[in-house]
């Protein structure tokens, strides 16, 4: 930026196959290595942390339980939000705050907060990251979190691997520490559903209380230490499926 100007030079990533259709073990092996990377942008010194959060922005671990808390204002004062989802939700503020120190211990790490396939572009063994506006240092597992949320959906495998991998390979604390951005991340995606209902109509509405119910359920087995089953996952598929319009399957194409 200069004299109010601001020059952007990008270039467009050609890939010759998309994520989800490697093979596991590649797969693995690229979000591991990307995983790592962000790892090692660390803000440790004061100096260091100040220039980070003015170029990147920053989050801490009173920050995480003070932003779920507007998620769980929003999503608990919605008139058709159930009982069942509110409950959810606020065990999982009550589990944040609890735990708040261990957020924090792992945080001032880089990370991408929606770090999902479609904001990956992978060239041989090099992955490129898009989407710097989600670039942000905070708790070292709020991209993993976001990551393997998602993965609940499109790969088991992938996500049984990385979870086994953090299980084995880090402290059982690291560990918690994931799990408690999982619970902060499928917050965050209750509320984002929550806020459209309003503007939603028809098969949409229907749809996105759908989904609201489906992620409720996935909070409900990460705040009890578990995974959602399979057989919900593929139940709420094919819910999913038959509400879909023709321009949402067009447009979630890649990700079967």
């Amino acid at each position: 930026t200069q004299e109010g100007n601001t020059i952007s030079v990008q270039e467009f990533i050609e890939q010759e196959c998309p994520f989800l259709e490697r093979p596991l073990e590649e797969q693995f092996s690229l979000i591991l290595k990307s995983f790592k990377a962000q790892e090692g942008a660390h803000a440790t010194t004061y100096a260091h942390r100040r220039f980070a959060i003015k170029t990147f922005g920053n989050m801490n671990g009173e920050e995480y339980c003070a932003v779920y808390r507007t998620f769980q204002k929003d999503i608990c004062g919605h008139p058709l939000i159930s009982e069942v989802t509110r409950a959810a939700i606020q065990r999982g503020y009550e589990t944040l705050e609890k735990h708040v120190e261990t957020i924090e211990r792992y945080s001032g790490f880089l990370t991408h907060t929606d770090f999902v396939p479609h904001n990956l572009r992978v060239v041989g063994d090099k992955i490129y990251l898009l989407d710097h506006s989600s670039l942000r240092f905070g708790n070292k597992y709020e991209g993993w979190a976001r990551f393997l949320n998602f993965m609940t959906l499109y790969n088991r495998p992938l996500e049984d691997a990385l979870l086994f991998y953090i299980l084995n390979n880090r402290t059982p604390e690291e560990y918690r520490s994931l799990e408690l951005m999982r619970i902060y991340k499928l917050g965050e995606i209750i509320w984002f559903y929550t806020n459209l209902l309003e503007k939603t109509g028809g098969k949409l509405h229907i749809l996105t209380m759908e989904r609201i119910k489906f992620w409720t359920a996935v909070l409900k087995a990460t705040l009890s230490g578990a995974l959602i089953s399979q057989e919900v996952v593929e139940k709420y598929k094919e819910t999913r499926d038959a509400l879909r319009s023709d321009e949402e399957k067009k447009r979630q194409i890649d990700l079967h």
